[in-house]
């Protein structure tokens, strides 16, 4: 097959990324590539791309690829040189040697690229990596464009829903009138009116079964699998501690883990109105704490609201359905991508599959 072992330190120079505060991102067109994700944008950037990054400090094993410029963030580690290799066969590449067991840190994980110099690899000639960095990227890219067309529907739901209960131009709105300052038939009240909120339940990693494909949620999204649900789906989390203002919509049955808030019982609507509702109520400013944010939903529940009559509400979720259909559709799309994208990366990159 003509391919050939290496070294780390001569297949990739890695290199520790660049300070930059938040409060010292000034926007703008280039991404701020953290240890696992686009932490930010900024108006300057420090690299040219193509790039690979990974994370240095903190999250572990994650690899991202950037198209453009960008800025990576002292919390990752960039491939400075990537020794004429092609590099999204490097990313590809990266994603199989489990970088995370490379751990060098106490609490915090920590990822020494000095670690890596010696691992011994099995790379190919340059244009067989091209032609694998091709097969894979096929896949991905139908996965992102998949992203961008939910990503728009997403937008479609939420503006309608701006539209019609925070803008209050909902139909028929030119003929309400206004009483006590709100319009005829909405009434004043608070969150718990809609919703009740409930504290998720503990599930200690050794206790999941990672087979099992029920999603686990944490309050910054799905963190894993389990063969077991608690709570039957639809349904809506959002965060309790750590990471507060983001939400969830899950079709299916799912695990909210105690650091998560679930809708538990709907007195207004549904999923489909809870999930644009608690999008809008801004959760992170009535989040207390010190070290780590934390959500009281007896403090969530008190919140002031204006509540919409109840067929303006079911109207709503009829008109949105189909939009979170087509949702589901690409997501499930999405998944059966990254199953057979998954299966392919190790066969490819270490040479049981030939192209």
């Amino acid at each position: 097959m003509n391919w050939k072992k290496c070294s780390f330190k001569n297949f990739i120079q890695l290199q520790r990324g660049f300070d930059l505060t938040r409060s010292s991102m000034a926007g703008g067109e280039f991404p701020v590539v953290g240890s696992n994700s686009v932490i930010g944008f900024h108006k300057e950037f420090k690299v040219e791309g193509p790039g690979v990054i990974t994370g240095r400090s903190g999250t572990l094993g994650e690899v991202q690829y950037i198209q453009g410029k960008y800025w990576p963030h002292n919390t990752s580690l960039w491939v400075k040189d990537f020794k004429n290799n092609e590099p999204r066969f490097v990313y590809y590449k990266l994603q199989t040697l489990d970088l995370k067991s490379y751990n060098g840190g106490g609490a915090v994980p920590t990822l020494n690229r000095n670690n890596l110099d010696n691992i011994e690899i099995i790379i190919p000639p340059l244009p067989t990596q091209k032609k694998i960095a091709a097969i894979l990227s096929t896949y991905d890219d139908l996965i992102e464009n998949n992203l961008k067309r939910i990503a728009l529907l997403e937008k479609s739901a939420r503006l309608l829903y701006e539209e019609w209960f925070v803008r209050l131009r909902f139909p028929g709105h030119e003929q309400a009138k206004i009483v006590d300052g709100v319009p005829e038939r909405w009434e004043k009240g608070t969150v718990k009116e809609i919703l009740e909120l409930q504290r998720g339940f503990d599930l200690p990693t050794q206790s999941r079964d990672s087979e099992g494909t029920v999603p686990i949620f944490a309050s910054t999204g799905i963190v894993g699998y389990h063969s077991k649900a608690k709570v039957a789906g639809p349904g809506v989390v959002t965060g309790r501690s750590g990471t507060i203002g983001k939400v969830s919509y899950i079709e299916t049955d799912f695990w909210p883990l105690n650091t998560t808030l679930w809708v538990k019982k709907y007195h207004q609507g549904g999923p489909l109105f809870a999930y644009q509702f608690l999008q809008t109520l801004s959760l992170e400013k009535f989040a207390g704490g010190a070290a780590v944010p934390s959500l009281d939903r007896k403090i969530a529940h008190a919140i002031s609201i204006i509540i919409p009559p109840a067929d303006l509400v079911t109207r709503f979720e009829q008109t949105v359905k189909p939009i979170q259909d087509q949702i589901q559709k690409l997501q499930f799309q999405n998944e059966k991508l990254k199953q057979a994208r998954n299966i392919l990366l190790p066969k490819l990159i270490n040479g049981e599959i030939t192209v």
